[in-house]
């Protein structure tokens, strides 16, 4: 039997860590932090426990691993999804749309997930974060933005903000007045995206 080749060996490695993260989304999702151990993921990714401990230096930092895929994946496929988007408008807003329907399908998981940004750690540069990164700073560029680097990241910004306030235990925004804000902020029309059912009062939609 003729040894494996390296581009093999690394598409096995992918397809494993690959594994690794779905699992970290699943389990997470389901039980929440910390009733999910290493443990757990490596068991319902088919993995040796080591094979964990291998790719990722902790759980929170594979926490926050799989969190940027989902999401980064989440968003290109919203700007992909048929009819494909011609305008740059349209792109911005599936953009935004994946990331507040996140929040809206996954709380338990998008809840750990800024919890675990606000600790000391911050956000971990792994490439999932930097697929993200280019997500997002590619739907700025399509959106026409002149600076696509600095509007990107004050994106991200708003974002995040706008999770942590639909997410605030006792205290959560509504879903529609926040995508409101949003979308007055880069003059999008409510119909664009995926939006909620309703047209919240002085929102995007509502101009004349």
């Amino acid at each position: 039997m003729s040894p494996r080749s390296a581009s093999h060996n690394e598409e096995l490695r992918r397809r494993s860590r690959e594994r690794i993260l779905q699992a970290t989304v699943e389990l997470v999702g389901e039980r929440g932090y910390e009733a999910t151990t290493l443990a757990d993921i490596a068991d319902r990714a088919g993995s040796a426990r080591g094979l964990v401990s291998y790719y990722f230096p902790g759980k929170r930092q594979l926490l926050q691993s799989a969190v940027h895929r989902l999401m980064h994946r989440t968003i290109r496929s919203a700007i992909e999804r048929e009819p494909a988007a011609q305008d740059g408008r349209e792109v911005l807003a599936r953009a935004v749309d994946a990331v507040l329907g996140l929040a809206q399908e996954h709380p338990l998981l998008m809840r750990t997930h800024m919890a675990g940004i606000l600790q000391a750690e911050g956000f971990v540069k792994c490439p999932e974060q930097q697929q993200l990164a280019d997500a997002l700073r590619g739907a700025m560029v399509r959106y026409g933005s002149a600076d696509p680097e600095t509007e990107y990241v004050m994106l991200r910004a708003l974002l995040m903000g706008t999770v942590f306030a639909l997410l605030l235990p006792g205290a959560p925004m509504p879903l529609m007045r926040l995508r409101s804000e949003l979308f007055q902020r880069y003059g999008l029309d409510w119909e664009l995206g995926a939006p909620p059912d309703g047209n919240p009062s002085g929102g995007a939609g509502d101009r004349s």
